[in-house]
């Protein structure tokens, strides 16, 4: 009986054909050949249409050496696309469309609206999200100012910590503002304290051309002056059901108004980072257990309404009360927060855990479909 065929379907980060992530993939064809699972990795530029085949990217496991081979279609498809303004991404699309037949493991989510919009319809997944809006002009923004001294602007499909803005109404001038935040580039602007009327131009010119959401501000700042939250991930096991795979904290650059680690931010051990910032190891495990009680829920929520899903992350938010906030969901996760917090076990388990979870949809012969997480 062959082996099933895993293909790894990424985007080229620029035209010379680097691929982001390609020590990842090397990790995952290395622990999928253990298995019995064949993986390689292309993207929508090596599909070549008439020929019905792939120009791949396949690694030698004993040679270690990586090359191209014509490659059939594969049994199934694990996307890893992130989205990007970029020609490649719109093959991505067109790719997604023409070969819809096909069995993708996962999917693209919808935008952070959408996402906070489906949460919010439901009271369980309500009290964890954090005010927002849509930003449409100045109104939006004095009404979330109202609601909340601090207040973050950012765009309803960034990735990475990009184009955000924080916003904080200062105690000693009732209409002083301190603003920072990082642009596209990740640019940090360093803060800088402006009027309501100074403050409402720079809002109007950050949204310019895309799409925004206005958010309530979560009190997230360490004694340290840093700002952190905790990036969590769920991912569907062997057997096709929901598991946590693990938690970790992620602490922001100087001056950063965002902990993401592309961002120049550090990782560390939810655990140790939750003892430090709840004051006691009692509520940090309470906190962990909510928080992944509420993860493997949202992940199956999210399922039900969107489709076909093999793994999501959970970036939150914990107050000083412990109460859980869901910031962004991202079904693309990257996993090195826990190699860099020095958790190597779950960093191991979150590569293999989508390979087995290929193997159980292969064996079952099935579309990926909602599946119920593991049991309380």
């Amino acid at each position: 009986m062959p082996e099933p065929v895993l293909g790894i379907l990424t985007l080229y980060l620029n035209d010379a054909k680097q691929l982001e992530e390609k020590s990842v993939y090397r990790r995952m064809i290395i622990e999928g050949s253990r298995i019995g699972l064949d993986v390689f990795v292309f993207t929508p530029a090596d599909v070549h249409v008439s020929k019905e085949q792939i120009h791949a990217l396949v690694y030698d496991v004993k040679s270690g050496i990586w090359s191209r081979r014509w490659r059939s279609f594969p049994n199934m498809i694990y996307d890893r696309c992130r989205i990007q303004r970029s020609q490649r991404f719109q093959q991505l699309l067109r790719f997604r469309a023409r070969y819809d037949h096909l069995t993708f493991l996962n999917r693209p989510l919808r935008n952070k609206w959408t996402v906070h919009q489906t949460f919010s319809q439901k009271s369980r997944f309500r009290q964890h999200m954090p005010e927002t809006l849509l930003y449409q002009s100045s109104a939006d923004l004095h009404r979330m100012l109202k609601f909340s001294p601090v207040v973050y602007v950012k765009p309803v499909n960034g990735t990475g910590g990009r184009g955000i803005l924080r916003i904080e109404r200062q105690r000693e001038g009732k209409h002083l503002y301190d603003i920072q935040g990082r642009r596209q580039s990740r640019q940090i602007i360093a803060p800088r304290k402006v009027s309501l009327n100074r403050l409402e131009s720079i809002v109007r010119q950050w949204c310019l051309g895309g799409r925004f959401l206005v958010q309530q501000g979560i009190p997230l700042r360490l004694p340290s002056g840093r700002f952190h939250d905790y990036r969590m991930l769920v991912q569907k096991n062997g057997q096709g059901v929901w598991e946590f795979t693990g938690m970790a904290g992620r602490v922001g650059a100087a001056r950063s108004v965002t902990s993401n680690l592309h961002g120049g931010g550090h990782a560390m051990r939810a655990e140790a980072l939750l003892k430090q910032w709840l004051g006691s190891e009692e509520r940090a495990d309470k906190a962990m257990r909510n928080a992944e009680k509420l993860g493997l829920e949202a992940a199956a929520y999210l399922e039900d309404s969107f489709g076909a899903l093999c793994e999501l992350a959970l970036d939150l938010a914990i107050d000083r009360e412990g109460k859980i906030y869901v910031l962004e969901v991202n079904p693309k996760p990257a996993r090195e927060v826990f190699a860099r917090s020095g958790d190597n076990s779950t960093y191991r388990k979150a590569l293999v855990r989508p390979l087995e979870y290929a193997m159980w949809v292969y064996k079952n012969k099935n579309t990926p479909s909602s599946a119920k997480t593991v049991e309380e």
